[in-house]
């Protein structure tokens, strides 16, 4: 599950009935288009392709038509429009041969770090993702199966029912503001032409200045690795957040009947 962002789209915003029934395969789908082979999973295939490449702004049933050297109207016969289209794409993302978080059976821990990882990857791949305001999804197989397979990792952690759900959250939130700050990051150095290092670089002369004033003690005594691009601030995070988990759970544990209702 992602919750995404303010985003320039919103999952859930066609029509919410047909959009279940594409996504679960409960109605009838139509005999073969004008182009043979034409099928909603290439369509679908082909949307996600568009996107990971030029984004979501460039999406349109046109363009897809263009891809699969169709006519836009033989589209139609597959699905209602982009907004249907769209929760279509979300759920294919999450697939498990797409996002095959490996939860293992070493507890909850390492099933939200497999999760934390797997999800950052997954924007890494599709970075429209978070164009994507996803606050009310449309629930598909892709999305429950991801779900089932991380509630029945972290069921033992001995919290209610809604504060696991509150933990899925919190490890997909902390996953979407990294990924989003290295999208931007990546697209600084990419409209700028300036690599990371010759954007600071540019800045030395007048920080060294500013060090030397008197005015940035702190600042100024700062070990000289502070800003090291080595450091994983994504993993140091991460941990932190767990190392947090882990002790209420502990609390939790010692303290069984302070549960909230739910569990």
């Amino acid at each position: 599950m992602s919750s995404g962002g303010s985003g320039t789209e919103t999952s859930g915003s066609g029509d919410i009935a047909r959009t279940l029934d594409l996504l679960w395969g409960t109605t009838p789908r139509p005999s073969r288009g004008p182009k043979p082979g034409l099928t909603l999973e290439r369509i679908v295939e082909a949307a996600v392709d568009v996107a990971d490449r030029d984004g979501l702004g460039a999406l349109s049933m046109r363009r897809i038509a263009t891809e699969l050297g169709t006519g836009t109207m033989s589209l139609y016969r597959y699905v209602p429009g982009k907004a249907e289209l769209l929760d279509l794409m979300l759920d294919r993302v999450q697939r498990p041969s797409e996002n095959p978080a490996d939860p293992g059976d070493g507890g909850w821990r390492p099933a939200l770090e497999a999760l934390a990882r797997a999800t950052l990857a997954l924007y890494r791949r599709h970075p429209w993702l978070l164009e994507v305001n996803q606050s009310r999804p449309i629930l598909g197989p892709s999305a429950l199966d991801g779900m089932e397979r991380v509630f029945s990792r972290i069921k033992p952690m001995g919290l209610s029912d809604p504060e696991l759900l509150s933990v899925i959250v919190m490890i997909d939130g902390y996953v979407v503001g990294a990924a989003r700050t290295q999208l931007y990051q990546e697209q600084a150095e990419h409209n700028s032409g300036l690599t990371d290092a010759e954007f600071w670089e540019a800045q030395r002369p007048a920080l060294e200045k500013a060090m030397s004033s008197g005015r940035y003690p702190l600042m100024a005594g700062l070990s000289e690795d502070t800003f090291d691009s080595g450091f994983d601030h994504f993993e140091f995070g991460l941990q932190r957040i767990l190392d947090g988990l882990a002790e209420f759970v502990a609390r939790r544990a010692a303290q069984p009947g302070e549960q909230s209702a739910g569990g």
